[in-house]
């Protein structure tokens, strides 16, 4: 079966991606959110049926059963591009807050928060 590796890669992409987003580092987190949206995506292809005896196109009124499905590959495809426009704005978000306090630390930019300054009210 050629699902079985690309589950267990997934697995990994899983794994790898929740420990690059415990890091401390901001570059690492947003690799690990990088990371984790591939994994989704494979997970979403791997869940449509990975086969090459039947293309996934419907010639009569309903797929038959050997068939992969393509509504997964159509939301990946969709998923590809909303990632890369996420992934893209969190990387500018990054990087301006690397500009302003010089750290990528997130426990240096905890403490670049202003000491005098009223917390936020606890109710509405």
């Amino acid at each position: 079966m050629i699902e079985t590796p690309l589950i267990l890669l997934d697995g990994l992409f899983f794994a790898a991606s929740i420990y690059l987003m415990l890091s401390r580092h901001i570059i690492r987190i947003l690799i690990g959110v990088a990371l984790l949206g591939n994994a989704v995506n494979l997970l979403l292809f791997v869940a449509g049926r990975v086969t090459r005896e039947v293309p996934p196109v419907i010639s009569g009124d309903i797929l038959p059963a050997t068939a992969a499905n393509p509504l997964p590959q159509a939301l990946i495809l969709t998923a590809i591009v909303i990632s890369f426009s996420f992934f893209a704005f969190l990387m500018v978000l990054g990087y301006r807050a690397w500009q302003t306090l010089k750290t990528d630390d997130t426990t240096g930019m905890r403490f670049a928060e202003p000491a005098d300054e009223l917390p936020p009210p606890e109710g509405y």
